[in-house]
């Protein structure tokens, strides 16, 4: 059995408009991939979603650039003006209106995807240190670490009860098994 043909119009439910637009997005991309692979095609994809968010994919074997480049000597329309490539202050000053705001959104993306690859980079640089951490914390081969930290007491034997701040104690699920003293 088939699938249901849509009918392909805005989705009005955010909820819903957002999940197809997830799984539609990841779709295109997983397309653009296997075209990339399979037949060794120069594939770039960009995707803005309604929030501003941008996702992108381009082959390994090519840059952004290249392809554009490519796109502009083959089809011969201008993507952008030499003006645009590094603006400099009297630059954007002859810039109409328009022109601006595509170059402030240009800018904000960028902050906001360097922004977000700056987090993702702590975070796994924090989660990286947090190992090591508790490698050293729990290597028990390592007695200088022990010592240092004072688990063992005055006899050499480590003292593992010193290091828990709190215990647990096991109950039963069912009040009517434990046992009676």
């Amino acid at each position: 059995m088939g699938r249901g043909k849509i009918e392909i119009k805005r989705i009005e439910n955010s909820s819903n408009r957002q999940v197809t637009y997830s799984k539609r997005r990841n779709g295109i991309m997983k397309k653009a991939k296997e075209i990339s692979v399979l037949c060794d095609a120069q594939v770039s994809v960009i995707i803005f979603a309604s929030s501003g968010k941008m996702h992108e994919f381009c082959s390994p074997s090519t840059t952004l650039v290249d392809v554009l480049d490519q796109y502009h000597k083959l089809s011969g329309k201008r993507l952008w003006d030499a003006k645009h490539e590094a603006p400099q202050g009297e630059d954007i000053s002859t810039l109409n209106y328009k022109e601006l705001m595509v170059l402030e959104e240009a800018l904000e993306n960028g902050v906001s995807t360097l922004k977000a690859k700056q987090n993702e980079m702590i975070e796994e640089e924090n989660q990286n240190l947090q190992f090591k951490l508790r490698q050293l914390h729990l290597d028990p081969m390592d007695d200088n670490v022990m010592e240092s930290q004072g688990v063992y007491d005055h006899q050499g034997v480590a003292d593992y009860e010193a290091q828990m701040p709190f215990a647990f104690r096991v109950q039963p699920m069912q009040p009517n098994l434990q046992e009676r003293f």
